[in-house]
């Protein structure tokens, strides 16, 4: 039996998400789409093979098996809601909230639902590099870890990209794959600003440098500069006591050509899981504790200090 999608959002991640769905993915179809802009849903939901347009996406939510939410990240926090309030699985894109706060909301309404409904999209997780560091790191390959040397680096970002997005929007990436890498807790960051690129827009704090801190003595260094001008370029390598582990290079135009292969995927296991498969990816929670350190990050960043970061307890429903 195939799932029917809704996908809330037609902008680019959400067009995304209906070709892939519609063209790449077994056991699912595009049943809906619902877009402020209703010309872009239309568009959207021909791609998808002729899906219903819903104004009310909260009417969407109730017309289908499943939802994808890749609207204005102010909009996340209220749509997840809606979809664990109807009992919809809900694949929602990060950030899971604006806020840790709002974060926390979904968790407690999660849990007090007392079954994982929500998943979150930090692609990173299914990428066939990411997934080979991990293997060897589990395999005991490279031994105990001890440091990560991370970079992640964009062409150029819209005029409108801010020093503080540096963090929540792209640096968000490495704080949840840091997570799921090395399987601790994140307790706290420090945010360097060397000096800036003349090549970006006024004021931009770009590049920065990130510390994070695990909660088993691991220290992670990433690099974030989003002028890089030479292409998009994701780095990550993996020391540990008996050796090192690396993504290998690949440098492409942006993110969704670098990351193509891991939103295929990505929505493969959410269907998948849908179907009474393995459990999916990141949840609620991972979507909680990735706001949470980018809180510290942009504690630092404002004051130039290390900051702990400081999370609420872990509810047994993701234990």
């Amino acid at each position: 039996m195939s799932v029917g999608v809704g996908v809330i959002g037609a902008g680019m991640m959400g067009a995304a998400h209906v070709r892939c769905l519609a063209s790449s993915v077994e056991g699912a179809h595009v049943a809906a789409v619902s877009d402020v802009d209703r010309a872009r849903a239309e568009a959207a939901a021909a791609d998808g093979g002729g899906a219903r347009v819903y104004d009310d996406p909260l009417e969407l939510i109730d017309a289908v098996d499943a939802v994808v939410v890749a609207s204005f990240d102010t909009t996340h926090e209220g749509f997840v809601l809606a979809c664990l309030e109807a009992g919809r699985p809900v694949l929602c894109e990060k950030p899971l909230a604006t806020t840790a706060e709002g974060c926390l909301h979904v968790v407690e309404a999660e849990e007090r639902a007392g079954r994982r409904l929500v998943y979150l999209g930090f692609m990173r997780r299914y990428d066939p590099g990411y997934g080979e560091v991990k293997a060897s790191l589990e395999g005991g390959g490279v031994g105990r870890p001890l440091l990560m040397h991370c970079a992640h680096r964009n062409a150029f970002v819209p005029p409108n990209y801010t020093s503080e997005m540096l963090i929540t929007s792209s640096l968000v990436h490495e704080i949840d794959i840091t997570r799921w890498l090395l399987g601790e807790e994140i307790v706290a960051a420090q945010v360097i600003s060397p000096r800036p690129t003349t090549l970006s827009a006024g004021g931009l704090r770009d590049p920065q440098l990130a510390l994070l801190e695990t909660e088993g003595g691991v220290v992670v260094d990433v690099e974030v500069f989003v002028n890089a001008q030479y292409g998009y370029d994701i780095r990550c390598e993996l020391v540990g006591e008996r050796g090192t582990v690396s993504l290998e290079p690949q440098v492409e135009p942006g993110f969704r050509e670098r990351f193509a292969t891991a939103y295929r995927r990505e929505l493969e296991a959410w269907v998948g899981a849908l179907d009474g498969g393995p459990p999916f990816g990141a949840g609620a929670w991972d979507g909680y504790a990735a706001n949470a350190v980018a809180d510290a990050c942009l504690t630092s960043l404002s004051t130039g200090r290390r900051a702990a970061v400081e999370m609420a307890p872990r509810p047994a429903l993701y234990r």
